[in-house]
């Protein structure tokens, strides 16, 4: 049992209750009623929480701490940030003390994933969470995760993972809710939870929630599918153009992929890795017998109204909304930047390594800072690496150690596929046969409430994700597809077939790259890595550099590319087997002398795998590859300081494309040409304090919504928006004219055209066709009609004007982008919803931001939901190989989880600016960066 033995350290720490989590807020009214209570409901218990439980949850940063199961003492320094960086002589003890430390600074954060992760939600917070338990219990990540630790790990990796559960348990030993937290106090009020135990299976299961956010195109398979109720097949091909090879370069471009071998070649190969020409790219793929929405696909539509499938996609689409993200928002946006450059091309001659992972905006932060070090290297002590890692999870997942340093940025690699599946009593079609379900029951227990049991049913394709909504079980009898489908039986329901859904070694993959001494080392590790599949970016004190693709990545049959919804009864349509580790593309201290990925296409169109129909269009990264040469060019050199300024590049590759074209435009009203001049001699830099980039960012929203927004599906724009179109699949009342009144079905967060660099490609490659029928909008009130693109151009002109007038008031003068373009932090769980004075206490913000959407400093916001961040860079880092303690870090918000704490969100300002901290590596810089020290005692 942890005793202390320092009666003021509590008194004298820094530390406070705070909040944390991922569960939606919406669903916490009760238990934001609870906390406003307890919090002014009297003078006693007002001075009870505001003194009392918000002291108990301090956690001891100074003088010593007894921990039963320690072989050896262990110190904990934390810096002015307080940031730990741990010192063990085991192991054992090193993990252990890594969970203790984590669950003093994160533990409700660290529940509330894990009972997320579970499928448990509605046991801390009730009946409003059972649908979402449902759905996750349905996919199964924690049945996985036991899975995996069973018998797919290594016996260390099930080591280490017991020695963190033992350290998270210390420090719950003899603890009451309260003494942990401010939420668990509000929660006991209701339901009197408890926070069990934790287990290794907690640590591994959130792999999987991460994985869920990294998924790849799902989303883009979706909307492919449902934009066939409104747009043909060449209407959706031009909405998902090809990728632009001869514009944007992709990752690797030396060597390629060998025919005679069957391997990919670093050096030589059949592929030149220039990528001319366009080739095959988003949404030209073969298309499928269902909801077709690229040429060459015969379309759910192609014999009839596809308007029972569509429903059902939109149905699932209501569901993945709800659901609680984990570092993402449900898939969509998720980006990241990370380069390396060799020591070439260095102030220091060896690499710097930059990394910024572009993620959901959460409080605390998805990313933990810490350091993990051996007092010694040895067999009995393996770790030296410090980096970025998340609360509830042992090693370090970005970062370096003595010897490497690595990124990561999200592939994009298409794992996930929808499977229409013909349900036939019992059991499912598949070829000629009817094939009984696995099935398995879940009670899902409710706090305040009574148990509920659900029945999960799965297919050779993956468990059917349409049993838990019902409207998809409606709508699944109600499919159309074409004459070549079996007989309806009962109908036709949804399944996910998913690389994540199988156990597989990816926390072995975490603890074999935190020990890699080279790239041999490394190269071996991250076969291990095999979901999410990420692009791994390297470096080494040698001066090494390289970059890999680890993932398990399926191949499909000739006419099945992934990219619409498949026909689960046809075998003709599934899975064949998993790329080669030796096929996939690699590159190693290639002859440029840098690397970069920034969700990219990885390869050019002469890689025989189909990694995926939806790369991001190279907006960011082709960037990145123009800023790197502008500093290498006739010699010059690259310092760790010119990494952080390229990670802030806020120049926008839309406004370069447009405003030429904008400026030609002839505007009669004089306050519109007034906001037109701010155009004028504008360096297309997105800066904060910029009126420039508030107009012009208004326009390119307005542009968007005139010549694309109105044209698609209710199911895809952004909820509240409604429109009289022409009648398409719906049985709404119709006005004189014969229009029907259809609203927006889908979060502001994540409706079309939401902005990003796809559609910069669709309306770069429709500039030169000035009378395309998307550059056709309808009068409105006073604002005129537009017949070609320079009418649609004015008439965004005039309506991106008066929008502004409305929003930042009629005096230019006073415009900025930051004004439009705020961060708002809120606390996942008790902050999103409620009343206001909740808010107050748990959320911060707003800070208003330079950046945008697809630049470098990729503060991303939703043209169709507004100019709010939705994403952001979630930390940002420098390598320094040449010198460790030279590197830099940021989190974007802080060590804590407290509400209260000093380092709740005290990096966040810093963030904004653009600034780094100090990363102290060895332990004479970080002795001199201490200011608490604790002692961990056996």
């Amino acid at each position: 049992m942890p005793t202390d033995t320092t009666a003021a350290a509590a008194s004298t720490g820094q530390q406070a209750a705070g909040t944390s989590g991922r569960k939606k807020g919406r669903k916490g009214r009760l238990l934001v009623l609870v906390l406003v209570l307890a919090l002014i409901g009297g003078v006693a218990y007002g001075a009870y929480w505001s003194v009392s439980t918000v002291r108990a949850s301090f956690p001891q940063t100074k003088g010593s701490i007894t921990l039963e199961g320690l072989s050896g003492p262990v110190d904990v320094r934390r810096d002015g940030y307080g940031i730990p960086q741990i010192y063990a002589s085991s192991d054992e003890d090193l993990f252990m003390a890594q969970g203790y430390v984590q669950a003093q600074d994160r533990f409700y954060e660290m529940d509330v994933r894990r009972h997320m992760t579970s499928g448990r939600l509605s046991e801390m917070f009730g009946a409003g969470q059972v649908d979402n338990d449902a759905f996750l219990r349905t996919l199964g990540w924690d049945r996985i995760a036991k899975q995996e630790y069973e018998e797919k790990l290594s016996p260390a990796t099930k080591k280490y993972l017991q020695a963190y559960a033992k350290g998270v348990n210390a420090y719950l030993e003899g603890k009451q809710g309260k003494d942990i937290s401010l939420e668990y106090a509000a929660l006991s009020f209701e339901n009197d939870y408890k926070p069990g135990a934790w287990t290794p299976v907690d640590s591994v299961a959130w792999l999987k929630a991460m994985a869920w956010d990294l998924r790849g195109n799902m989303q883009d398979e979706i909307d492919r599918a449902l934009l066939t109720s409104r747009l043909g097949p060449k209407q959706i091909a031009d909405l998902y153009p090809s990728y632009p090879y001869s514009r944007n370069k992709p990752i690797v471009l030396e060597g390629g992929y060998d025919e005679g071998s069957g391997t990919f070649e670093a050096e030589g190969g059949s592929g030149d890795g220039e990528g001319e020409g366009d080739g095959t790219g988003s949404g030209e793929g073969a298309g499928s017998e269902l909801g077709g929405g690229t040429e060459g696909g015969t379309g759910a539509g192609a014999e009839g109204d596809a308007a029972g499938f569509e429903s059902q996609l939109t149905g699932l689409q209501r569901v993945l909304e709800d659901l609680p993200t984990a570092v993402g928002v449900n898939g969509d946006g998720i980006g990241s930047n990370s380069w390396v450059v060799s020591g070439d091309h260095t102030v220091s001659g060896k690499p710097l390594l930059a990394n910024d992972p572009h993620l959901s905006a959460s409080l605390p932060s998805v990313w933990y800072q810490m350091g993990l070090h051996c007092r010694s290297v040895s067999d009995n002590c393996r770790y030296d690496v410090t980096g970025y890692t998340f609360a509830g999870m042992p090693g370090v997942i970005i970062g370096h150690n003595q010897d490497i340093a690595w990124g990561l940025t999200n592939s994009g690699v298409d794992v996930t596929d929808l499977y229409l599946e013909k349900i036939t009593g019992d059991g499912y079609q598949y070829g000629d046969k009817v094939v009984p379900f696995e099935t398995r029951e879940e009670t899902i227990k409710v706090a305040g409430g009574a148990s509920r049991k659900i029945v999960v049913r799965e297919t050779n394709n993956g468990p059917l994700l349409s049993d838990r909504s019902d409207e998809l079980v409606k709508t699944g009898k109600k499919a159309t597809v074409d004459r070549s489908a079996p007989d309806r039986g009962d109908g036709y329901a949804v399944a996910l077939r998913w690389t994540a859904l199988d156990p597989g070694r990816t926390m072995d993959a975490v603890f074999a790259i935190n020990r890699a001494k080279d790239w041999d080392d490394f190269r071996e590790a991250s076969e291990l890595f095999e979901v999410p599949s990420q692009n791994l970016v390297y470096a080494d004190t040698e001066g090494h550099i390289g970059y890999t693709l680890p993932g398990r990545i399926p191949t499909r049959a000739e006419k099945h590319d992934g990219s619409v919804p498949a026909p689960g009864w046809d075998p003709d349509y599934e899975w064949t087997g998993w790329v080669d580790q030796d096929e996939l593309p690699y590159e190693f201290d290639p002859e440029r002398g840098y690397i970069v990925t920034a969700n990219q296409a990885v390869v050019d169109e002469d890689y025989p795998y189909t990694l995926t129909t939806d790369w991001g269009y190279g907006a960011r990264s082709q960037r990145i590859n123009d800023l790197i040469q502008s500093k290498i060019k006739d010699g010059g050199k690259i310092s760790t300081d010119d990494m952080r300024q390229m990670q802030l590049d806020n120049s926008s590759s839309i406004a370069k494309l447009l405003v030429p074209e904008l400026l030609k435009i002839d505007v009669d009203d004089e306050h519109v040409r007034e906001a037109q001049k701010l155009l004028e001699g504008w360096d297309y830099t997105q800066d904060a304090d910029s009126a420039a980039a508030a107009y012009f960012n208004s326009v390119w929203r307005n542009i968007l919504k005139l010549s694309f927004g109105h044209k698609l599906p209710k199911e895809v724009r952004v909820k509240g928006q409604c429109l009289w179109v022409e009648p398409a699949n719906t049985t709404g009342p119709a006005d004189e004219a014969g229009k029907v009144r259809e609203c927006g079905q889908r979060s502001a967060s994540q409706a079309q055209p939401d902005g990003g660099d796809r559609w910069f490609e669709v309306v770069r490659r429709l500039m030169a066709d000035e009378d395309s029928e998307w550059w056709t909008t309808p009068k409105r009130g006073t604002r005129p009609a537009a017949e070609n693109r320079d009418q649609l151009f004015k008439r965004a002109l005039i309506d991106a004007r008066w929008e502004l007038t409305a929003k930042l008031g009629k005096d230019i003068d006073t415009w900025s982008w930051g004004r439009l373009h705020r961060l708002f932090l809120d606390n996942q769980t008790l902050g999103s919803d409620g009343p206001g004075f909740v808010k107050y206490v748990l959320n911060r913000g707003p800070w208003k931001l330079g950046g945008g959407e697809a630049t470098v400093n990729a503060t991303g916001w939703n043209a169709a939901g507004g100019y709010g961040v939705v994403w952001v860079p979630s930390m940002r880092m420098v390598v320094n190989l040449g010198d460790l303690d030279k590197s830099r870090w940021i989190n974007l918000t802080g060590a804590s989880g407290h509400a209260y704490n000093a380092h709740y969100v005290d990096q966040t300002d810093k963030w904004a600016e653009g600034e780094l901290l100090e990363w102290a590596y060895s332990e004479k810089a970080v002795e001199d960066s201490t200011t608490d020290h604790l002692v961990l005692k056996p």
